[in-house]
């Protein structure tokens, strides 16, 4: 593939952003063997919630895609931290798994999390093709509406 995740990421538009550390006694990122797991990631962006509230009673499925790709993006920063900043060691993404919090009568939650998968396929290329499960859940972390948690495939060490 070539590029940093920078690059990549500035090729679409995007502004890279430095991968949040974990805010209690977990690990952002976990390898074993040629898997690496990435935590939940939620919508921060400049250590700042973004898109906090429930989808379909406080926010629109437009801003839950949006909230769902910066946890991609977070999710990328995690991963990019984890390979030491070379991307090319990366091989792919096997899953993503998404939580929206979501009003009784909310039904889009695959809609939501296309807002993430979007973004890895776009980066990743058909490398970025994954599987994927999206839940919907009664509350997040902080009141925010999305949270993703993913699987990715590295290069043998």
């Amino acid at each position: 593939m070539g590029a940093s995740l920078e690059q990549r990421l500035r090729n679409l538009g995007i502004e890279p952003s430095p991968p949040v550390t974990p805010g209690a006694n977990f690990a952002a990122t976990k390898r074993v063997g040629n898997l690496l797991y990435v935590s939940g990631q939620v919508p921060v962006s400049g250590g700042v919630d973004q898109h906090v509230g429930k989808l379909g009673a406080d926010l629109s499925l437009e801003e839950g895609q949006a909230a769902a790709q910066i946890c991609a993006i977070n999710i990328l920063s995690q991963v990019n931290q984890a390979v030491g900043g070379d991307f090319d060691h990366v091989v792919g993404c096997v899953r993503l798994g998404g939580f929206v919090n979501a009003a009784a009568d909310f039904k889009d939650h695959p809609k939501v999390l296309n807002g993430a998968s979007d973004l890895i396929i776009a980066v990743l290329g058909d490398a970025g093709r994954h599987t994927r499960a999206a839940v919907g859940c009664n509350s997040l972390p902080r009141g925010v509406a999305v949270e993703v948690d993913a699987i990715f495939e590295l290069a043998s060490r």
